[in-house]
């Protein structure tokens, strides 16, 4: 569900059932009455796997090397080298990073 970009960067790896949102609404029952909704980009780095039935929420960076676990709740940025895993998301260990030839 999107009204803004969704960046998708090169080897990334897309489980079953994982939604990406760009798409929020108002907290207030006045500015969901008036159907505002606020947009915000998503941005997906290099060599990302996304596990399945994942969630990333509106205005979220995942950087680049990064696993997310199956079912995460993703509402924050993701620093690079990242396995993040829960609801919400928490970084659960850094990963190495290798050098590809």
């Amino acid at each position: 569900m999107d009204i803004a970009p969704v960046t998708i960067g090169h080897n990334v790896q897309i489980g079953p059932n994982v939604d990406i949102y760009t798409v929020n609404h108002p907290l207030n029952p006045i500015g969901r009455r008036k159907y505002l909704a606020k947009a915000l980009p998503v941005k997906i780095g290099n060599d990302v796997w996304i596990g399945g039935k994942a969630t990333i929420t509106p205005g979220v960076t995942i950087g680049n090397n990064v696993v997310i676990a199956a079912g995460a709740v993703v509402v924050d940025d993701v620093p690079d080298n990242s396995l993040v895993g829960g609801v919400p998301a928490k970084v659960i260990k850094s990963l190495e990073e290798k050098k590809i030839d």
